[in-house]
Parts: structure tokens; sequence; C-alpha cells
């Protein structure tokens, strides 16, 4: 299997990275434990996390997986901070004092000495982006963290992160992590250009649309009670709309008429798009990630892909992946 490059060549990839947002909710923990063991023994090489993912659980899940089964050197981890882990004033958003506890936290919890992948999970308008960026470059002065990237932002916002961190002499962004699909390809009009302009790599998360993509909703009005659109009301139920549901539907339609398994299709066509280093999968069991793992060489032919172009034109969307950002534009869909 081919790597990589996600921004600096000290970096390299697998095409398929592990997401945790459903470790221990629903996935148990020591399912979420095999999960590891698995995607480790197939060539995925990223786990990627955040220190709000199930109250701080999945990195615990993380950091006793790897340290019992000793493979913390055959993968990189990437964990995140913004969202709150606590009542104190210190434990949310991105200031100094609350990025600074939170590393030394996540540190704990992934029973490591330091995370290769330390990602802005969402921009903080209320602070000074230098005093961010000016933690974050500590972080790695000190060796916690080895490179840092940024998640679910707008283009001027990384740039202006660029543009401090080069003027400063510090550590800059090596990576943007958006959410992307063929519901929601509107990273294409300036995130994905500015990332290849400036040599940052992407990683995408929900690159099946909550399944939208892989047929999961029967019906416009039908929600499974194990999806996340039924488990987690409010920005998950959001985006599962049945103009979504009715578009999802129809990719899965084309990939099975086309001999294509769908959810293969959905996640294979994220990592092949110009600009992308990976596609983050989140599978709620290992037989789901066992599944998903023939996509991960999958080349998709030039008339497939011209065919998705036409159902799914570039940067458009029909469902709201941004939901959770508060600065993008809001879809009437």
């Amino acid at each position: 299997m081919k790597l990589r490059t996600l921004g600096t060549p000290e970096l390299r990839v697998s095409p398929f990275v592990l997401g945790t947002d459903n470790f221990t909710n629903p996935t148990s923990g020591a399912e979420s434990a095999r999960l590891i063991e698995i995607a480790i023994g197939s060539g995925i090489n990223m786990i990627d996390t955040s220190n709000s993912y199930a109250g701080g659980n999945a990195e615990k899940i993380i950091g006793k997986t790897l340290k019992e089964s000793g493979s913390r050197n055959k993968v990189l981890v990437a964990t995140k901070v913004f969202y709150p882990t606590g009542p104190g004033q210190d434990e949310k958003g991105l200031s100094k004092p609350a990025i600074l506890k939170a590393c030394e936290d996540s540190l704990q919890r992934l029973k490591c000495d330091h995370i290769d992948l330390y990602q802005l999970h969402r921009p903080d308008f209320s602070v000074p982006h230098e005093e961010t960026l000016e933690a974050m470059n500590l972080l790695v002065q000190q060796g916690k963290v080895r490179f840092i990237g940024s998640s679910t932002a707008p283009a001027w916002r990384i740039l202006e992160g660029i543009t401090i961190s080069r003027h400063n002499r510090w550590a800059s962004f090596v990576s943007e992590q958006p959410p992307y699909n063929l519901l929601d390809r509107r990273i294409e009009k300036e995130i994905v250009p500015l990332c290849l302009k400036e040599g940052l790599g992407i990683l995408c998360w929900s690159p099946m649309a909550m399944g939208m993509l892989a047929g999961r909703y029967l019906s416009e009005a039908f929600r499974p009670d194990d999806s996340r659109a039924a488990r987690r009301k409010g920005i998950y139920a959001e985006r599962v709309t049945p103009g979504a549901i009715k578009a999802g539907n129809k990719f899965a339609r084309f990939a099975l008429e086309s001999g294509f398994d769908p959810a293969h299709l959905a996640v294979a066509w994220v990592k092949e798009q110009p600009g992308i280093s990976a596609a983050i999968i989140g599978p709620k069991s290992a037989d789901q990630l066992k599944q998903l793992l023939p996509a991960m060489e999958m080349e998709i032919p030039v008339d497939i892909l011209t065919e998705l172009d036409l159902m799914f034109p570039p940067g458009t969307a029909s469902a709201d992946f941004h939901n959770t950002s508060g600065w993008t534009e809001k879809l009437g869909i």
C-alpha cells in the first residue's frame, strides 16, 4: 500500500485513517480496542480522535490498547482541542491555558509522551489567533507535539494562521481536517485550492455522509435506531434531511447498478480526489471495518468519476456537514 504525504515528508499516512468518535458511543471498549488492532494489522497507520470524544474515554481506550499491544510506534496519533471537557474556564476553547492543560490531559489519557498531530477542533474567534498559535508552538518546542493542524475552519482563517506562524517563525499548520463527501463538496471552492497552494495535507471526515451514501436510510422519513441521526440529535440529525437522503439513495442505486458497493465507492471517491491525503472512516464494529478495507486500495474508472461529477457537481452541497462550524453559509435544505 502506498502511503501519502500529510503536509510534510515526516508524516506519511495510509489512504484511510481510523476515526474514533464511535468509541464507547455506541461501540464498547473491547470492540473499540479490536478495531484499533485490526486497523493496524491492515496497514492503517493513523488514529484520529479528540479530547472531547466520549468525555475523553476514546483517548483512554487508544492509550490503553496501544500500550498493552506495544503498537504505539506503528501508528500516528492525532487528537484535537476546543470543545468543553469540564466546567472550568480552562477546559474549553483555544486560549493558551486551555490548550496547555488539554494537551497534558490528552497525553495522560493516551499514555504517551507526544502527540503526532495536534489539531484545533474548531476555530475559536473569541481568542486572538496569535495566542492560540503561540501555545501550539510552545508544545512543539517542548516535544509534546510533533505537528499541528486545523479542522473545519474557513480558508481565510487557515491562511491567517499560516501567515502568523511564518511571521513569528512558529510551528505552522501541516493539515486541515474538513467534512467532505459527495453530498457536501463545498471545500473544493476554497479549502482544497488553498491547501494545494500552501502544501497542507487534507484529512476528510464523514466520507460516507453519516451512511446516507451507503443507502443507510431506506426512505426520506426513516431513521435506523442505531444511526447517528437517531442516537445523537441536534447537529447530527440536522444533516440528515429528506433531500439529503434522496440524494444519498440516488448515489447508492447508481453504485449498485455500476457494480460497486455504495460504501466502497463513497469512501474511495473521497481518497481519490485532488489534494486529499486520507479519508477518516469511523466503523462501529470490527465487521464494518473489515467490509470497508477493500476500498482502501480501490481505483475508480474515469467514466464513473465523470458520472458522479454530473450527479453531484463540484463545489455543491445537498447536505450541510459544516453545520457545526458557525462560519459557513447556511443551506436551505
